[in-house]
């Protein structure tokens, strides 16, 4: 994969949340999901460690959407905060070709941003929670989303915008 400049999005909170829900599989059906994440956690080291470009996304829906920033505490597991940064930032920007404007806090690029309480270099497990870590949100430049007074909220919230 990384060879060929193949970009790597697994989504394995899918196989945790499932088993989260008693009653939702089958025993067996759970203990096989169980198998799969442990599985899936063990692909994504060796991605990393074959150099293979690894990005963020999950395929979480409905009320399950809120639980797609837990895939950060799982690839924790294997991926150094740094890396699961990248996964969330410079990297789809390379995927989607636009790594000129997006994905990075440099001058002349788009003003995407999470402000957060602490660093997630020191707990990646901040972005599990945030309802209690975030404290705005800005998408090219505009304030979506604000806890803070002095940081007012400038923009609505778009219908794609999950909370």
């Amino acid at each position: 994969m990384a060879e060929q400049g193949a970009f790597l999005t697994p989504t394995l909170v899918t196989y945790a949340e499932m088993n989260d829900w008693p009653g939702y599989l089958p025993p067996e059906s759970a203990k096989k999901n169980s198998v799969v994440l442990e599985a899936g956690i063990r692909s994504l080291k060796i991605a990393s460690e074959a150099g293979v470009t690894i990005c963020f996304g999950t395929d979480l829906l409905g009320p399950l959407g809120s639980a797609q920033t837990r895939e950060f505490s799982i690839r924790s597991k294997v991926l150094s905060s740094v890396d699961l940064l990248r996964t969330a930032t410079v990297n789809p920007a390379r995927m989607l070709r636009v790594e000129d404007k997006l994905g990075q806090i440099k001058p002349g690029f788009v003003a995407d941003l999470l402000i957060l309480e602490s660093n997630p270099l020191e707990d990646i497990t901040i972005l599990d929670s945030p309802d209690k870590h975030l404290f705005a949100v800005m998408k090219e430049g505009r304030v979506y989303h604000s806890r803070w007074s002095k940081l007012p909220v400038d923009a609505p919230i778009p219908v794609f915008f999950i909370q």
